[in-house]
């Protein structure tokens, strides 16, 4: 950008964020894939919360941790997508400094989480296939209170360096943020400063989380598989196979967009913006609606739950206008 198109601040109280550029007239359009995402997401989490709540037999670790990434999910789609349907919607592009700052801490929170939840999901079905006996006297309720809070206090250190570095920075060049929302080196890129600390941060979280969660799920998986293949009959493999194939869904489904919206960022240079920010988008919506859907379908506890509910409330329904003797359709 030329010295000419450039505008100076010192510090301003509110960004603006660019959204997609070059898709203006086509926002409302954008909008309704993106909401459709955003409600089956919240729809989809907040039954796997009310499902596990209700029903006393999946009040074990694996569905207590299925809670939390519906939890965090939930966090991830309501922090990011009510601002980009404001921007698609009402074209309000505004957004204060210390929201955006506490927006960016929330994104970065609940992905790190995320990703702690899936190596104590791969932990808990490690433990289950390969060693069934000891499952309940290993991982107990006492020892997911401890793993929820050590997930949550890791995510919470971890992510608050970003706001922390972000404040300190001064912002003397656009106030534009060319993304949805606030991105940590989409910010830190505005200020006219060294943001090296911030970049290198940025990067060695990444790699270092997500390295770490990602060889220790790997190596839990090895294990799995081979207990897998020593068990004597193919039916058991199945079965087997069955209950780990949602798991490892939803771990692909996790990390391969965020992967690949990492590299973009970083590498991707020559790639429109468009394209960036687009894709960064469908990475932060596009998990949080598959997560229900995959556990919702896989895992025959949850289905069977959700079947019973509906068809418990259809009959109560019908029950209820049977005792009260009035028709289903009343004219006037």
């Amino acid at each position: 950008m030329s010295d000419s198109n450039t505008t100076y601040f010192i510090n301003p109280s509110t960004f603006i964020l660019l959204d997609i550029p070059g898709l203006e007239m086509a926002h409302v359009w954008i909008s309704i894939p993106f909401c459709a995402m955003c409600t089956i997401s919240i729809l989809g989490n907040f039954t796997i919360l009310f499902i596990v709540k209700t029903e006393m037999s999946l009040h074990e670790p694996m569905y207590y941790l299925l809670c939390m990434l519906a939890i965090s999910d939930l966090v991830l789609c309501t922090s990011t997508l009510p601002k980009m349907l404001a921007i698609f919607w009402f074209n309000s592009r505004e957004i204060k400094f210390s929201a955006c700052l506490t927006q960016l801490y929330f994104i970065h929170c609940f992905l790190v989480m995320e990703s702690g939840i899936f190596v104590a999901m791969a932990l808990d079905r490690y433990v289950a296939i390969c060693d069934p006996l000891r499952h309940s006297t290993i991982l107990t309720n006492h020892s997911m209170v401890k793993t929820g809070l050590g997930i949550l206090l890791c995510g919470g250190m971890m992510a608050l360096s970003y706001p922390f570095l972000a404040r300190q920075w001064t912002y003397c060049r656009t106030n534009i943020i060319p993304h949805s929302y606030c991105e940590h080196i989409a910010v830190v890129k505005l200020a006219c400063a060294d943001i090296n600390i911030s970049s290198y941060y940025g990067l060695t979280v990444a790699l270092v989380v997500t390295g770490l969660d990602v060889f220790f799920i790997t190596v839990s998986y090895i294990q799995i598989l081979r207990a897998i293949f020593s068990l004597p009959t193919k039916e058991a493999r199945l079965k087997t196979y069955g209950t780990c194939g949602s798991h490892v869904s939803v771990i692909l489904a996790f990390y391969i967009p965020g992967l690949f919206s990492f590299l973009t960022h970083r590498f991707g240079h020559n790639m429109p913006l468009p394209f960036h920010i687009l894709f960064a988008d469908i990475y932060l919506l596009v998990p949080p609606m598959l997560h229900p859907i995959i556990y919702g379908v896989r895992t025959k506890q949850i289905w069977d739950r959700l079947l019973w509910h509906i068809t418990h409330r259809d009959l109560c329904f019908l029950l209820v206008l049977w005792l009260s003797d009035r028709p289903v359709c009343r004219g006037g």
